[in-house]
């Protein structure tokens, strides 16, 4: 069973910068596709970053640009380095892991996410 621990977030203002860490554990298969998604309060959660089968990175293009997704496999530690923050990225963060998905990815999701985290708080003030 995989098992995905986030950390990292919390509360800055509109331009700051808040690195996420996903800690995984109990994967035996390195060809995943690895990813962020984001819920804001009365909003769908909806993909910000993901790394595909082969570590090629996509995002959201609301993100491009500013956040960073990357994995340490010596630490089985997935991140997400996020710099000029904007109110708007205020929401629930959460990891996943998609062991269906064989391809390229585009725009930041993960399409088939069976392995979530339990989600970090960032919340940006204007």
């Amino acid at each position: 069973q995989v098992q995905l621990v986030e950390s990292g977030g919390g509360s800055v203002q509109a331009g700051g910068s808040l690195t996420l860490a996903c800690a995984a554990s109990g994967y035996t298969d390195s060809s995943y596709c690895w990813g962020w998604f984001r819920q804001a309060p009365g909003k769908e959660r909806g993909g910000v970053a993901s790394l595909d089968f082969e570590e090629r990175a996509s995002y959201a293009d609301s993100v491009k640009g500013r956040f960073t997704i990357s994995k340490d496999n010596a630490k089985n530690t997935l991140y997400l380095q996020m710099n000029s923050l904007k109110p708007e990225d205020t929401a629930m963060y959460f990891c996943a892991a998609d062991p269906w998905t064989a391809g390229r990815v585009v725009g930041g999701t993960c399409p088939l996410p069976d392995y979530w985290g339990q989600g970090t708080q960032v919340t940006v003030s204007a």
